[in-house]
């Protein structure tokens, strides 16, 4: 007897996949079309973009000004336990703030502008973000921007959660420095110095926080996955105590091994991100 032909049936589900699949893939073809725009328009976006991103940071770095004692206090604040180091005459206010120094006549002024400007950035930054993504969104396919405001998301969240981190632990290598060898030198503590040092200290901050976000990228292009960052765990966190020897500003104790430890957690919840994702 000839065998009776077998019919294939495919589930719904697959079905259902296969369906999405090439919607999806119809919707890409429609937006590349419908998204094509000439250079100059291109060119004319950009700078429409860029304007509203400079008046931002203006009206932002205009109202951190008018706050800008508010803002050096707040500063300021890593410094008490060292101001009797520096200067025992430097209390005023009834408080214990230290008077940084400042080498010409318009210090005060230029000191006070760089830092609203600073601050002003990090204020328009949300908005900064929101207009790189309207300028590159078109370009993006409908899969890739499922994964592109998730990421943005998670990069300013990390970001700001370095910030928080460092500006918590400054005041330890902020002490550390002024301290050493203080019953031999006069530290002439200026302005420019101090808040060179915060910039670079927290910006260190916030770049490494970016680490689950780099990792976790990586994985979600088939770079790298969990099981190959536990196997290769002992190589990465020596590269990564490593590399925070160098990558704090200050020559204090304090700073590689904050950075260090910060790393290692960040490895692991990168890890751990890794695998909810594959999930």
């Amino acid at each position: 007897m000839a065998a009776t032909p077998v019919r294939e049936r495919n589930s719904p589900a697959a079905g259902s996949a296969v369906d999405d699949d090439l919607l999806d893939e119809q919707d890409d073809e429609e937006e590349e079309i419908g998204a094509t725009m000439t250079l100059v328009e291109h060119l004319e976006e950009l700078r429409r973009r860029l304007i509203i991103c400079a008046i931002a940071i203006v009206v932002c770095s205009i109202v951190s000004f008018i706050f800008w004692e508010q803002i050096f206090s707040f500063l300021l604040s890593p410094l008490p336990a060292a101001v009797n180091k520096i200067d025992p005459q430097s209390l005023h206010h009834g408080g214990s703030q230290v008077k940084l120094v400042v080498t010409d006549i318009g210090g005060p002024f230029l000191v006070a502008l760089e830092v609203s400007l600073a601050v002003g950035i990090a204020l328009a930054s949300p908005l900064i973000l929101y207009e790189l993504w309207a300028f590159l969104s078109p370009a993006l396919t409908r899969k890739e921007k499922r994964y592109a405001l998730p990421f943005t998301l998670l990069g300013v969240g990390l970001f700001l959660a370095g910030l928080v981190t460092g500006f918590i632990v400054l005041r330890y290598p902020v002490d550390w420095l002024i301290a050493f060898g203080s019953d031999k030198f006069d530290l002439l503590l200026t302005a420019q110095s101090y808040f060179t040092f915060i910039a670079y200290f927290l910006l260190a901050f916030g770049i490494v926080f970016e680490l689950p976000l780099v990792l976790t990228f990586l994985g979600v292009l088939g770079i790298v996955n969990s099981k190959t960052l536990i196997a290769k765990q002992a190589y990465i966190l020596f590269g990564l105590w490593f590399i925070s020897c160098f990558i704090t500003p200050g020559a204090d104790p304090y700073s590689p091994v904050i950075i260090g430890v910060a790393f290692t957690v960040l490895f692991y919840l990168s890890v751990l991100l890794l695998r909810v994702i594959k999930r």
